[in-house]
């Protein structure tokens, strides 16, 4: 994918060039420069939607040997640092912006696993959901993820 984006990046710095041999820059100069930006942010934005599915489904391939399996009895004493977020339809947080926080019952529990992993990790960031993955074992985890996917 890094090697894509770079090669795509390169072709938009030396300009494709249209019919008319002009490149894509409008009569002004300054359409073709603003469509050119416009497609790296889509570019960005795509690769990292691309990455997170990506990510998504190789941690679901992941060995169920190697894997803990999700404990729901176990589950319920942990959801108290998760309910005061994610349990309040609508909630928005404040910090450090405005933010909507996600509703988690009922998501796949490969996805909640991988999100977690993925603040744990510092691969997503938000300083309230990176301080809590950071807290958890692979066993919460699963527990956790085992709980909201089967909540509706």
């Amino acid at each position: 994918m890094k090697l894509f984006k770079t090669m795509f990046l390169n072709q938009m710095r030396n300009g494709s060039k249209g019919s008319n041999g002009s490149g894509s820059k409008g009569s002004n100069g300054s359409k073709g420069s603003h469509d050119q930006a416009l497609t790296v942010r889509r570019l960005t934005q795509a690769s990292a939607s691309l990455a997170l599915a990506v990510s998504c489904a190789l941690s679901s391939l992941a060995s169920a040997a190697d894997a803990p399996t999700g404990n729901l009895e176990a589950a319920k004493a942990k959801v108290s640092m998760c309910i005061g977020c994610h349990g309040i339809s609508g909630y928005r947080a404040s910090f450090p912006e405005v933010y909507s926080v996600p509703m988690i019952a009922g998501q796949n529990a490969a996805y909640l696993q991988a999100a977690l992993r993925a603040y744990a990790s510092g691969e997503r960031t938000h300083p309230t959901m990176n301080a809590t993955a950071k807290s958890l074992s692979d066993q919460d985890i699963a527990d956790l993820a085992a709980y909201y996917s089967q909540l509706k």
